[in-house]
């Protein structure tokens, strides 16, 4: 059993994306290598709960990359911390087995607050005059003082939107070798993002995303030389596609088709139409390729007119209300109602204003946490207008439906023979191969 293990969680790795990696292709050359499909919602918070604790959204509730709460009438976008994972994670699991078992928790999404001992994540400050001090949550405390000693801070503003690039994922790979080489843990997982952009942005078969492959080989390189320095040679590498992007040429809008029924309502305020939470019978929690409907009350008759508003609408797969949902282990109180699935070809967009002149001020920003849904339109910034377009057919690649074709399936790649047998594999899976390293 190898001492230590690294598990590079990659969003977006296809496996035809190898063909542009020469540095991880040679360092999986001789290892193990299955295809691995995301469970749904194929998501980056679901996916990385899925591979962490081994379980499904039914279980540890993490159902979207946000939550409704439903008792405040408050979304909560990418802000949450690790107690919203309701299971043990490979953390906890490692250190229930071995108290002497040292754990780094690098970028994962709700890595704040949790079991791992070295942990790092962005979190900004937000000063009176509305404007950010970047920082990061780490664990210890003091260890992103640490980093900035060596290194510049994190560029936060490379980590998503316009300006997303190989530099946030630079960052991330290089701190995390520093942590490897100062505390040598026994497991590292490392998100590296890089992938995500240029896939959803221009398309998954771009020359941007060729570019992008060849960017984070190129980091995944430096990264695997220094690990080894710090962990050794025996160091075992495990390499996830966290989800695969395919093309899109379609999107849907669920909060439009809400609203036109008479069942989303909106506020007007000074900056244009806002969500009213309070007073809609039922509105979409879109994300990616999936949406969740939360139906007041969940009343009945309401679900079955979502349910006939969405069955046989364009761009729309599957439309599932309340057990229903048990079919992809989406029946937590947490998800919406009813649960609308898009086709592979098309994704889903927040918007319900019906005239883009009464779009909510927030619409036109880079603004990730007082959207009530996800916004990939963000990448399109318009920096001559320094706005976003409200055109959401300008994304060319999604992802979050279920894995049903060999298009959409990722792949688990090892640096080392022998770790894995099984094929193929569901991220669920990727637990307890990391278990089994520390004779778990």
């Amino acid at each position: 059993m190898p001492d230590n293990v690294v598990l590079l969680s990659l969003p977006g790795l296809a496996p035809q994306d190898l063909t542009h990696m020469p540095q991880l292709s040679a360092l999986v050359a001789e290892g193990d290598r299955a295809p691995l499909a995301a469970s749904f919602p194929a998501v980056t918070w679901p996916v990385q709960a899925n591979m962490l604790t081994g379980q499904l959204p039914v279980d540890h509730g993490v159902t979207a990359n946000g939550f409704y709460w439903r008792d405040t009438h408050k979304v909560e976008m990418w802000t949450a911390g690790n107690e919203a994972i309701l299971q043990p994670q490979i953390w906890d699991l490692l250190k229930k087995h071995d108290p002497e078992l040292r754990t780094s928790a690098w970028f994962p999404m709700l890595s704040k607050r949790s079991g791992a001992d070295y942990v790092c994540m962005p979190a900004p400050v937000h000063n009176p005059d509305g404007s950010e001090t970047m920082w990061c949550y780490t664990k210890p405390s003091d260890l992103y003082g640490d980093l900035l000693k060596e290194l510049d801070g994190f560029p936060l503003h490379h980590f998503w939107g316009p300006m997303a690039n190989i530099k946030s994922s630079a960052w991330i790979a290089d701190s995390a070798a520093m942590v490897a080489e100062k505390f040598q843990p026994h497991f590292s997982f490392i998100y590296l993002p890089h992938l995500d952009y240029a896939a959803q942005k221009l398309g998954p078969q771009s020359d941007a995303h060729q570019q992008a492959a060849a960017d984070i080989d190129e980091v995944i390189g430096k990264l695997v030389t220094k690990m080894r320095a710090a962990l050794g040679d025996d160091t075992l590498f495990l390499i996830a596609s966290e989800y695969v992007i395919v093309p899109v040429d379609h999107v849907s809008y669920p909060n439009r088709i809400l609203r036109e029924a008479g069942l989303l309502q909106v506020e007007q305020r000074e900056d244009g139409e806002h969500l009213d939470l309070v007073r809609s019978d039922a509105w979409a929690l879109v994300d990616h390729q999936f949406s969740q409907v939360y139906v007041k009350d969940a009343q009945p008759s309401v679900i079955r007119r979502v349910q006939e508003l969405f069955q046989g609408a364009e761009g729309i797969a599957e439309v599932l209300a309340l057990e229903e949902r048990a079919k992809y282990h989406m029946d937590h109180e947490r998800a919406g109602e009813v649960i609308l699935v898009s086709t592979p070809n098309s994704w889903q967009a927040y918007y319900w204003w019906i005239n883009d002149d009464l779009a909510p001020g927030f619409a036109r920003k880079v603004d990730i946490h007082q959207k009530p849904g996800y916004d990939p339109v963000e990448m399109h910034f318009d920096f001559a207008t320094k706005s976003i377009p409200l055109d959401a057919t300008l994304v060319k690649g999604s992802h979050g439906a279920p894995v049903k074709s060999e298009m959409q399936q990722g792949v688990l790649l090892s640096s080392q023979k022998g770790v894995f047998a099984e094929t193929p594999l569901a991220d669920t899976d990727v637990c307890d191969i990391v278990l089994r390293q520390f004779g778990v």
